[in-house]
């Protein structure tokens, strides 16, 4: 009789442990939407994502919210843009969190933003200058070419702070190169229409995206970033599109419109919100989608047909 109990206890428990997952998953936390969808690009269900912000938010202006800091006390990872895009907020989340894996320089704390060529490094900052960040333009997922980058930098942290996973990582990452490459190839042929074409930017959020795709910033609405234009500024860039004109203004999806309608309706171009990042619209709910809903939008109202 206790020969049969123990034949069932041994029966049972191997069933439960054949029934638990072999590792825990991976706790991931984003300070972005976009950085959110690569980790689940490069991870799968090896990693359990969260994400600090919606595309709906300024991600300048965050608060470390108790619940916020909590996710960051239980997070393996945290993938961050850096180049003080979260300056205002990041340091008191860390610091809050009390977790010494994902503290600055340690291998939990990930920052895209380091994997890539930075555009608009002011010479100089100060607070006069308005939202400027001295190691560059932050937004630089507004390039896919950027997205290869950090995925490729991502990929291989993820193998670095989970090596008992890493040939699966590695996996992971190839297919989405190999994904990714193709998607650029064809997003490229698709915005050629677009090469030259002249802009104006709410703010100046979309310097990576106009390097890509090689459109010309002509103006920019807000007078110092971050800084709310006031109608005689509006009505300089005004002027300044009766000289150099501009097919249309350009907005993020958590932006204020009443700036672009503005000049939408005094100068007659297009006012287009472009997503952003993923979430930004139905159409970008990944970062596939989130280009081609950005294009889309782009060539509909810059292209005459």
């Amino acid at each position: 009789m206790k020969l049969h109990a123990l034949k069932s206890f041994i029966a049972a428990a191997t069933l439960i442990l054949s029934l638990a997952p072999a590792h825990a998953a991976l706790k991931v936390l984003a300070c972005e939407p976009e950085w959110g969808a690569l980790v689940r690009e490069l991870g799968g269900d090896l990693v359990d994502v969260s994400v600090a912000t919606t595309a709906l938010q300024d991600p300048h202006q965050i608060q470390a919210k108790p619940s916020l800091i909590a996710r960051a006390r239980n997070a393996d990872l945290i993938v961050c843009t850096g180049a003080d895009l979260e300056i205002g907020w990041l340091p008191i989340l860390l610091q809050q969190s009390g977790n010494g894996k994902v503290q600055a320089g340690q291998p939990g704390n990930f920052a895209a933003a380091d994997s890539v060529r930075k555009l608009e490094i002011p010479v100089q900052v100060d607070r006069s200058q308005g939202d400027v960040h001295a190691a560059g333009n932050p937004h630089i997922q507004t390039d896919p070419r950027n997205i290869a980058q950090v995925a490729s930098a991502l990929g291989l942290r993820l193998q670095q702070i989970d090596p008992a996973r890493a040939s699966e990582y590695a996996r992971r990452q190839a297919d989405f190169a190999q994904r990714w490459q193709l998607a650029m190839s064809r997003w490229a042929a698709l915005a050629a229409p677009l090469k030259g074409m002249p802009v104006v930017s709410q703010h100046k959020a979309f310097v990576y995206l106009y390097d890509w795709l090689g459109m010309k910033e002509v103006a920019v609405l807000e007078p110092k970033p971050g800084v709310e234009p006031s109608v005689s500024h509006l009505q300089t860039v005004l002027a300044t599109l009766k000289a150099t004109p501009a097919r249309m203004v350009i907005a993020a999806a958590y932006q204020d419109s009443r700036a672009s309608d503005w000049l939408t309706r005094n100068a007659g171009i297009a006012a287009v919100k472009v997503p952003f990042t993923v979430g930004g619209s139905d159409g970008a709910k990944d970062l596939f989608g989130l280009f081609d809903d950005t294009l889309a939008r782009l060539l509909a109202a810059g292209v005459k047909r």
